[in-house]
């Protein structure tokens, strides 16, 4: 790539460096200034090896030095990080990551479709995707006017941890096989959307679509929104490996890890809430059309906010303060 070029591409993100590192009042967090100091040193060793006597390069040394004094002047943890993450620094940092969010909607969109329509023409697909033990059971319950009584089986603190346990599980599965290429990721959620769309279209034909809907999506707002979101991160890891861009291919590989690990994080504490609603709340059947509505409504209200709405705030009040000094 030719100096000019590598400038063009590079130059308002290592502006934006610039920025972050001189305001002393801007409270960068740690992990945010070790990105930068990565993406900084990967930048600093690309322009060394094409154009080691440019001023390109000193420029990059001195922005790189800035960072890792920054890194270690701030080495010491807030005692409130764990708050911050959640609350600052994770919104912040998934605003850039928006368009793997949306393709892995897309993908688990399609993939459900996928599966109502096999259902419906094919009536066995659904034996062959949930199970005969299961349909013979929910076909049971339903004869017996309680369609929905598989969620009343297990007692329900073993059901809030054995659902707990397994969500987290696909998550992880779905963030890791994204180490495929994405290849993996977009196989989980094809699986995970096939069995959602077929399980749908199996009480839709057995004219209990409203009843499955308002008890299921009462903690499967969160769990689907959730898994969709490792499938996010799973994507993220994939993109990596393919566009490494102006990194090392092994640099990238590392950052992708590191950012798809920290989305995986911020859906633990969602499929604990999923996992809570199953085990204890999805159980009630008899509740209200309104409670059910209620619930569902501010469970995907919740995941609106706090995984589209809140990062774009966050990005606008950034991109402000920063023109303001």
């Amino acid at each position: 790539m030719r100096e000019a070029a590598f400038i063009k591409q590079n130059k308002d993100k290592w502006l934006r460096f610039e920025s972050l590192l001189q305001n002393k009042n801007n409270r960068v967090p740690a992990e945010q200034l070790s990105d930068i100091y990565i993406e900084v040193s990967d930048h600093l060793s690309y322009s060394k090896t094409f154009y080691p006597k440019s001023n390109t390069t000193t420029y990059l040394n001195q922005l790189a030095a800035s960072a890792h004094q920054r890194i270690y002047k701030n080495k010491k943890e807030s005692q409130n990080r764990f708050i911050t993450f959640f609350t600052k620094e994770f919104p912040l940092f998934f605003y850039n990551f928006q368009k793997q969010l949306l393709l892995s909607f897309l993908i688990f969109g399609l993939f459900s479709a996928v599966g109502a329509f096999s259902a419906a023409s094919d009536h066995t697909f659904v034996r062959g995707i949930l199970g005969d033990a299961y349909v013979n059971m929910t076909l049971q319950n339903i004869a017996e006017g309680d369609p929905m009584a598989v969620y009343k089986k297990m007692a329900a603190t073993d059901m809030f941890l054995g659902i707990t346990i397994n969500n987290i599980r696909v998550s992880l599965m779905a963030f890791s096989m994204g180490v495929l290429a994405g290849i993996g990721t977009v196989f989980i959620l094809m699986q995970n959307a096939i069995m959602l769309g077929s399980f749908q279209y199996f009480f839709y034909e057995q004219g209990l679509l409203w009843e499955s809907a308002r008890t299921i999506w009462i903690h499967g707002t969160i769990e689907i929104s959730v898994i969709i979101i490792a499938g996010c991160a799973g994507l993220v890891l994939g993109k990596s490996i393919l566009f490494p861009g102006t990194y090392t291919r092994l640099n990238s590989f590392t950052k992708g890890v590191k950012d798809g690990l920290k989305i995986v994080i911020s859906t633990v504490p969602f499929f604990i809430i999923a996992g809570f609603l199953e085990g204890f709340v999805t159980r009630q059947t008899q509740m209200p059309d309104w409670l059910a509505i209620l619930i569902i409504g501010s469970s995907l209200a919740l995941i609106l906010f706090y995984y589209i709405f809140y990062p774009h705030i966050l990005h606008k009040k950034q991109i402000h303060e920063a023109r303001l000094h």
